[in-house]
């Protein structure tokens, strides 16, 4: 599983023009659901993305985590984070979970967040989106766990 993490001032995601999901300050989550992935997956990389000290303190030092800022999250699935791009000009798709796998994935890690008591908004699955973001920093990391399936 992976999660590309970015901390934003604000974002909002819209399908077919209408907003569906949005926030203020906190982090907006690009998710992907790889093949073999499993509930310890969803749980490991939902607690890292709320626990990594990247909002900072009043010395300007990466040390207030995203739980401990009240950080709002937007979720959006993202299956291209498994797209493999090493040979050729296309990029192959081979890793990452089919959507009857990857939609239930997706949707108990925004229940995760959601029982940790963040707010936590999110995009929809399977549709085309509009992300609007406004970075903050920038501020952008990748959260991975490799299935041990």
């Amino acid at each position: 599983m992976k999660a590309l993490i970015q901390r934003v001032k604000e974002a909002r995601v819209e399908v077919d023009g209408a907003d569906i999901g949005a926030i203020g300050k906190g982090l907006l989550i690009f998710l992907g659901v790889c093949k073999g992935d499993g509930e310890k997956d969803v749980e490991y990389v939902a607690d890292k993305c709320l626990a990594l000290r990247i909002f900072e303190d009043d010395d300007g030092k990466f040390n207030i985590s995203a739980s401990d800022a009240d950080a709002e999250v937007l979720v959006v699935p993202q299956f291209t984070l498994y797209g493999y791009t090493g040979k050729g000009r296309r990029p192959s798709f081979d890793k990452a979970a089919p959507p009857d796998v990857s939609r239930p994935m997706y949707e108990q890690f925004v229940q995760h967040l959601k029982d940790k008591g963040v707010k936590t908004e999110t995009g929809e699955f399977g549709a085309d989106m509009d992300v609007n973001l406004v970075n903050d920093g920038p501020v952008t990391f990748m959260v991975e766990k490799e299935s041990n399936n």
